[in-house]
């Protein structure tokens, strides 16, 4: 089972910046799809950016487009997501997932997930 592992997370303050990164114990994302999702305490699990398996193609909820980016590392078996202009609205505990499809932005289509990174954004 390959895992992933989210690291990167923390606190920031409003306005700032933080770099997520998620590395998978095998060459996943040179197969599949990817993405990042994240939640909050009694909320459901939101979408937030995917990239393509063969890196042609991103998606971002409305909500973090122009704000954040989302990447990829194949030689490091690796995805991250770049988070600008942090937004006291952004902090969430963040999810790296993988989709066997190309990419989704639909949470039920990714099979494997991370165990998550909490991010915090002072005011």
């Amino acid at each position: 089972q390959v895992q992933l592992v989210e690291s990167g997370g923390g606190l920031v303050q409003a306005g700032g910046s933080l770099s997520l990164s998620c590395a998978a114990s095998a060459p996943i994302f040179s197969y599949y799809g990817s993405g990042w999702f994240r939640q909050t305490p009694g909320k459901e699990r939101e979408f937030v950016a995917t990239i393509s398996r063969f890196d042609d193609y991103t998606h971002y909820a409305d909500s973090v487009k122009g704000r954040f980016t989302i990447s990829k590392d194949k030689s490091k078996n690796t995805i991250y997501l770049q988070m600008n202009s942090l937004k006291p609205e952004d902090p969430a505990v963040y999810y790296c997932a993988a989709t066997s499809l190309v990419a989704s932005f639909n949470e039920r289509e990714y099979n494997v997930w991370g165990q998550g990174t909490q991010v915090t954004v002072s005011s």
